[in-house]
This record gives C-alpha cells, structure tokens and sequence, in this order.
C-alpha cells in the first residue's frame, strides 16, 4: 500500500533566517534563480505552506515578467524597473528567496523622490502562452508618439498638455530643467494659443492610443468619441467602441 502524503498546512507568516525577513501572502520577494549571470526574479507571494512539523517550507508565487523575458521583448518605452504581471503561477522553496521588494503602481512609482534597488512597477498584466497585455492600450506622447516612460526626462506643453522629450523638441536635458514656460510648436503663436483654447473640450477629448498587442502595426489610432475602431493584424482582431475610458496605470 502506497504511504499517504504528509498533510501539510498554510502559514500566515514565515521568517526566512538567511535574510532574517518575515514573508506573508502578497508580500513581493526576490528569488535566486537557477543562473547566477541573471537578476533575481521578482514574485508575488500567494500562500506559504509547511509539513506536519513546520518544516520544508513552500511559496505559491505569481511571476513578474521582465520586458525582455516577454515574447516581445524590451522596447523604447518600458522603465529600467517595469515588470509585468504574469499569468505563471509556480510553487518554490522558501530558501530560494533573496529578499523583499517592493512593485508600486505606475502612479505610485512616478511619485516617488527616489528609487531604490527594491523598488519596481507594473502598469500591466501579461499573458505567458499568448502574449497578450492587458490593458492592450496606452496612451502616448511626444513628436515621436511613445507611451511614457518614467526614466525619461519630459517637458510639458502649457498650451495642449502633451508631454516631450527634450532631444525631440532640439533641447538638451540641462535646458529643460531650465525652462520656466513651455509651448510645443502647434501652440506657440498667439493665434494658435488662443484657438486651442477656444476648442480645449474638443481637443482633450481626442486620445492617441498605442496598441500593444499588435506588434506589427507601428501607427498610432486617433479615436474620437463615438468611433468604433478594429485592428486586425497578425491573427489578432479587436475593437473598441466609445465611450472608451483609457487607463494607463
């Protein structure tokens, strides 16, 4: 006859002695990976289990992707400490954690006076086997029409609120920081200033969008209340219908 398996129980809290940190559910730790060349992966803890006696302690974990551990790697707008939220769940030995960290909210993280080595962010979910993002959409800025990325320097426009980088507007970073007023070239004239106040309802309620599971589509869509808008690019198909309420956190 087959011995039964040990029961084993959930903990509310473990001290991991090596780090001699107390770990809880949804707390966000590092762990060793199996590579030493490679940084600590990032998780957020679901359930810590023992056996009968309390010992071989195990972590129920969720991963957080990299930008360049996902299908379609790093790009221009993704932050030096930006995970993404994944799908992966994983049961690993509480041994193999290196310490605790910190994943803010993408708000959160925009406002903090300073980043540490623990401190990361996610403004999205990640599908592992598709690799799918949700939201799919964010907004962008700039000339260039990028999402944001909180490492860049940016300067914001008084007239329309759009953001800018500094080399896309011929400025050095040093000159930004200088900068007591801005206008971006649309509303730099007098006249141009006055029309767009006249018309602020109308121009904010225009949104540019860059889609972010349409890898091959490198334009950005212009929706405007009331449009229904479809992209259909390499076997994806989607489409939104206003009103749309976009997030970016």
């Amino acid at each position: 006859m087959a011995k039964a398996k040990a029961p084993r129980r959930t903990l509310d809290s473990y001290t991991v002695k090596h780090i001699n940190k107390t770990i809880k559910a949804g707390d966000c730790v590092l762990m060793r990976p199996a590579d030493q060349s490679k940084p600590s992966y990032v998780a957020r803890i679901e359930r810590i289990e023992a056996d009968a006696r309390g010992g071989n302690v195990k972590v129920h974990v969720r991963w957080y992707y990299r930008p360049e551990e996902s299908i379609g790697g790093r790009r221009q707008f993704h932050g030096s400490k930006e995970v993404f939220l994944s799908d992966h769940y994983d049961v690993q030995s509480a041994d193999t954690i290196e310490g605790k960290c910190t994943v803010h909210s993408f708000k959160s993280y925009t406002k903090l006076d300073a980043v540490g080595n623990d401190d990361f962010f996610c403004r999205f979910e990640y599908n592992s086997s598709t690799g799918a993002f949700n939201p799919d959409r964010v907004a962008v800025y700039c000339k260039c029409e990028m999402p944001y990325n909180p490492d860049d320097l940016m300067v914001q426009c008084e007239g329309c609120s759009d953001w800018f980088h500094p080399a896309c507007i011929e400025m050095t970073a040093e000159e930004a920081k200088r900068l007591d007023h801005f206008f971006c070239e649309s509303c730099s004239s007098e006249g141009q200033k006055k029309l767009q106040n006249s018309h602020a309802t109308s121009r904010h309620s225009d949104t540019k969008v860059f889609l972010l599971s349409c890898p091959s589509i490198q334009h950005v869509l212009y929706i405007l209340p009331g449009l229904k808008v479809t992209c259909m690019s390499d076997g994806y198909q989607g489409g939104i219908e206003m009103p749309f309420i976009l997030s970016t956190y």
